[in-house]
């Protein structure tokens, strides 16, 4: 039993003092290099941990920048100075986006930063959107402003035209109303007697006889009036090349004419061709008289042979 326990002390510790010192030392270097690997273990467990943290909040922050990258591309405005600062923000948030992709060991100071700097984006932005909202309800306001500006405009020009064409209507009707008209127009052939002459041997002048009407509108003064004789084979009488009054847009030639005083009362006036000693040619004449630049009145007349 003896030497049974001296064996199994031996086993443990060792024989001598020396060697139990050494087992003893041996023991507790395995103890702690048992302590250091848990350790190390632990602390790389965690660091591992830490760095997979670290790692999501730069995939959350970089998601972030995305949609704020998404947000800005939508915002658009007419105002110009707004735009350039819309694109600055966006430009530094662009920039902000390529900085995070490339950093590889991100650590806990520069995720508070990003994340300090990305709220500071987003409330710049909130402020941008803010702005354009306010924009575009001034915007629409002036547009639905201008519309009705547009409208009302368009109602009065339609009301200016309407009111010019009854304006020219009215002028017309004046005009109208002005024109002299030649009543009771008869032309014939007269003898030297001045007697009627049916017969173109016998005729030597023709006499155009008729009534300037009464007009109290028409313009009163001084007036030529202009006859125009056109013989049976449609060649007007005239007496000179330069016998010319304007009708219209044109110069016109004239058989004969007389000036006559009108004062707004029926007038009665003779007006007459001298065919010279010439004779007339048998058949019918047309005959035109013409006032102040219009037609007055057309008759015809036979001459017989």
């Amino acid at each position: 039993m003896d030497e049974f326990g001296k064996q199994k002390k031996g086993f443990s510790l060792g024989d001598t003092d020396k060697e139990r010192r050494n087992n003893l030392i041996i023991i507790m270097l395995s103890a702690l290099l048992l302590i250091v690997i848990v350790v190390f273990v632990f602390q790389h467990n965690e660091n591992q941990k830490m760095v997979a943290a670290l790692n999501t909040e730069k995939a959350s922050i970089q998601a972030e920048l995305n949609t704020l990258m998404t947000n800005y591309d939508s915002l658009h405005t007419n105002n110009q100075a707004l735009q350039t600062e819309l694109d600055g923000a966006q430009s530094k948030v662009k920039d902000l986006l390529t900085e995070v992709e490339q950093v590889k060991k991100v650590s806990y100071d520069q995720i508070e930063q990003y994340r300090s700097q990305v709220t500071t984006m987003r409330n710049i932005m909130k402020n941008y959107i803010v702005q354009i909202d306010s924009l575009n309800r001034r915007n629409e306001m002036l547009m639905a402003e201008n519309a009705q500006v547009k409208e009302n405009f368009a109602q009065s020009e339609s009301k200016n035209q309407q009111l010019e064409k009854e304006k020219e209507h009215l002028q017309e009707k004046i005009k109208e109303a002005q024109l002299l008209e030649a009543t009771e127009l008869v032309a014939v052939g007269i003898n030297a007697r001045g007697k009627d002459a049916e017969s173109a041997r016998r005729a030597e002048q023709i006499k155009v006889s008729f009534v300037l009407s009464k007009n109290v509108t028409a313009p009163r003064g001084n007036k030529m009036i202009y006859v125009r004789i056109q013989k049976p084979n449609q060649v007007l009488l005239q007496q000179s090349p330069n016998d010319l009054f304007q009708f219209e847009d044109l110069k016109i030639p004239f058989s004969a004419k007389r000036e006559v005083t009108y004062e707004g009362n029926a007038l009665p006036v003779n007006i007459f061709w001298d065919n010279q000693g010439q004779e007339f040619l048998p058949g019918e004449y047309t005959v035109d008289v013409f006032a102040d630049g219009n037609n007055i009145g057309t008759t015809k007349f036979i001459m017989k042979r």
